[in-house]
């Protein structure tokens, strides 16, 4: 427990420009930690390539090769940052005491994370990072992520507010992570369910230092659309309520109308109709599409299909101090491992 094993998994996505500033920082952080003995030297960063368009790959495989403690995942086709982080920390649980996740970006602070290794030997197995505030944000995206998070907790969900991907977890608390087995993932919503002792981290989060985020506004809108349906079935419920609510409001309305029509005071109404037939039929495909959003997760639940494939693991890819690019040639392995030639 003095010296645990941590494995930073960093989840990357068309990040090329990034990336030589993220492995400096990285490493340079664990190589201080397990200098001065707070983790061990085993300790290894763990880089995820989803499906990149770019070069992200190739500069994650050069410094595998370069470096004792990089190590990279390479998946068959872009399946999401959610899953990439799933690929990583499943893929490195084995190997590890405790887990840190992080986006390759850094805009989270590193300099907590030996903050996040110290409340690890307090005994805590799962560390939130939280963000002081949201001052760096826009008016906008302030304002909706509020709103998010208290929408999420008014339907029941356990949230950490201000909370994103930024955490450790011990190796027993991955494991369990491992037995949920849903496709349809929401992991803010879902690791708080597994209950262990738990704590947060406070921190600033900083400005992006190169390239663009991978979370514009119609990703943003599907996350928290995700994040709704995957832990609730409320909007379902508010459909039924309206329905309700509409067909009390609609016998209210008939009894008048038979009113006015025994007592001889009815007057067509162009407008009435139509303003009716438009709201009725609103209403109607906004509960038959959340229906259908319901019915279009329990489809993708039921056949099962992998979370993600892996097409490249570096995690025992051997090391060699004099090593030099054109003196070595790594080949692909049936089971996604990579070996040596002689």
């Amino acid at each position: 427990m003095n010296e645990p094993v941590l494995t930073i998994v960093v989840p990357c996505y068309n990040e090329e420009e990034i990336l030589p500033y993220t492995f400096d920082k990285l490493k340079s952080l664990l190589k201080g930690m397990a200098d001065n003995k707070y983790v061990s030297k085993k300790s290894k960063i763990l880089f995820v390539d989803d499906g990149s368009r770019d070069a992200t790959w190739s500069l994650i495989y050069k410094e595998t090769l370069r470096s004792d403690v990089v190590r990279g995942l390479k998946l068959s086709r872009n399946v999401g940052h959610q899953n990439a982080l799933l690929a990583g920390l499943f893929a490195a649980k084995d190997y590890s005491d405790c887990l840190i996740s992080i986006d390759a970006d850094l805009q989270d602070d590193i300099s907590v994370i030996e903050e996040f290794v110290g409340k690890y030997k307090e005994g805590y197995e799962i560390v939130y990072g939280v963000r002081k505030n949201r001052e760096s944000d826009t008016a906008f995206k302030r304002n909706t992520a509020q709103w998010f998070y208290g929408l999420m907790r008014k339907m029941g969900v356990e949230l950490i507010y201000n909370h994103a991907d930024f955490r450790l977890m011990s190796k027993r608390a991955v494991e369990e992570l491992k037995r949920f087995d849903e496709i349809n993932l929401f992991l803010r919503g879902i690791i708080p369910l597994i209950g262990f002792q738990s704590t947060n981290v406070y921190y600033s989060r900083k400005e992006r230092v190169a390239g663009e985020t991978k979370y514009p506004l119609k990703k943003m809108l599907s996350f928290a659309l995700d994040g709704i349906t995957s832990f609730s079935v409320t909007p379902i419920r508010l459909v039924l309520l309206v329905g309700i609510i509409s067909f009390i409001i609609s016998l209210s309305f008939a009894v008048y109308f038979f009113y006015l029509k025994f007592f001889g005071n009815t007057e067509l109404g162009w407008t009435s109709l139509i303003t009716s037939i438009w709201l009725i039929g609103g209403l109607q495909l906004i509960a038959v599409g959340l229906v259908g959003e319901y019915i279009g997760k329990i489809y993708k639940e039921v056949k099962r299909r992998p979370k993600y494939i892996v097409d490249i693991d570096t995690f025992n890819l051997p090391f060699r101090e004099n090593y030099r690019d054109e003196e070595k040639e790594f080949y692909p392995l049936n089971k996604g491992k990579l070996f040596e030639t002689n």
